[in-house]
């Protein structure tokens, strides 16, 4: 049964003449300015994948963005560890199976090195170092500003509470995030040397996970960042940024058509690609009986707005005297040992 929906997800990729890429938006000169969606952007590049791209600006903070839809199939971020990993995991779309030569132990190291230290750092620096700006312009612009601005709040307590930091040991984390960070880079630096990819002569999807990282790191953050500046010292690493951007990104606007619409909603495989609110219309397929799941996502999706609205009256009413300074220092609040 597994393997014949692996086959038939496998001939909906292939029958897909192009597949789309539903992300966050552009910004800061970037085809997408989220962290998550840009290395999945990045692996269909490198893959060399036909496909669109559409701007999902409906739910900023949904763990399902990115997604790629292919036919009546959709492999969400949220789902089988990834993109990435899902597209792997149906032996649909894997560049480390070009490197029969590399150790996998090698690849997944050092895979998860850049999913677990660079991603902490990156998080840690766009939600809670940086004034929030970076991240309102991500993916908070398009609501109104007393909604974005509670999203913004919850995400900076969410990230705390995923690293651990409390208002005794924020100093220490810190110094940890970026010994972590710093390690990582040198670590990359040299296992690169002078190579056009990480490993041999052809990518794996640590560059495109490396690539999106640093493309972010370079490009979106401060010059006062600490992340920019550590990874600057390393002028192998930056070279190879700005080598596979030009490669891979400078003429994706003529390659991909990038569209901007809010975006539907899907789920388990092989779905069926179902619509919620004001979407990009795909071309009409025979409807299929919706799965529980699928009705779940779309109660959940229906009802997002409607508990956004409610969240904001709560704000309004609960903590409507307090200022923006006090909202920002919440850890006496919520991290009390």
């Amino acid at each position: 049964m597994a393997s014949a929906a692996a086959a038939a997800t496998a001939a909906e990729w292939e029958a897909a003449e192009r597949k789309v890429l539903v992300a966050r938006k552009p910004c800061f000169g970037l085809p997408t300015a989220c962290p998550t969606s840009l290395p999945v952007l990045l692996y269909l590049r490198l893959a060399q994948v036909p496909f669109d791209i559409h701007v999902d600006t409906s739910f900023p903070d949904a763990d399902h963005i990115p997604y790629v839809e292919f036919g009546d199939c959709v492999a969400f971020n949220n789902e089988k560890g990834g993109v990435i990993e899902y597209l792997r995991e149906e032996k649909i779309l894997d560049l480390n199976s070009k490197h029969p030569s590399v150790s996998p132990t090698d690849v997944l190291s050092t895979n998860a090195m850049v999913s677990t230290w660079l991603t902490d750092a990156l998080q840690y620096e766009l939600w809670v170092v940086t004034d929030g700006s970076i991240a309102h312009d991500i993916y908070f612009s398009d609501l109104p500003w007393p909604i974005g601005n509670i999203l913004h709040w919850k995400k900076t307590r969410d990230v705390k509470q995923l690293l651990g930091i409390t208002k005794l040991n924020a100093a220490e984390k810190e110094e940890e995030i970026y010994q972590k960070a710093s390690a990582a880079y040198d670590a990359l630096s040299l296992k690169l040397g002078d190579q056009i990819f990480l490993f041999d002569n052809s990518p794996t999807d640590v560059d495109a996970l490396f690539l999106g990282h640093a493309l972010f790191v370079l490009n979106a953050l401060p010059d006062t960042s600490v992340l920019k500046g550590t990874l600057q010292k390393h002028e192998n690493l930056v070279n190879f940024v700005e080598h596979h951007k030009v490669q891979l990104l400078e003429d994706l606007s003529s390659s991909s058509g990038l569209g901007s619409s809010p975006s539907p909603s899907s789920s388990s495989t092989p779905r069926k690609r179902a619509s919620a609110g004001q979407s990009y219309k795909p071309k009409p397929r025979a409807k299929k009986e919706r799965t529980e799941e699928e009705k779940k996502f779309r109660r959940r999706s229906k009802y997002f707005l409607a508990a956004q609205l409610v969240g904001v009256l709560v704000f309004l009413s609960v903590l409507g005297g307090v200022d923006s300074s006090e909202l920002d220092d919440d850890d006496g609040m919520d991290y009390e040992d």
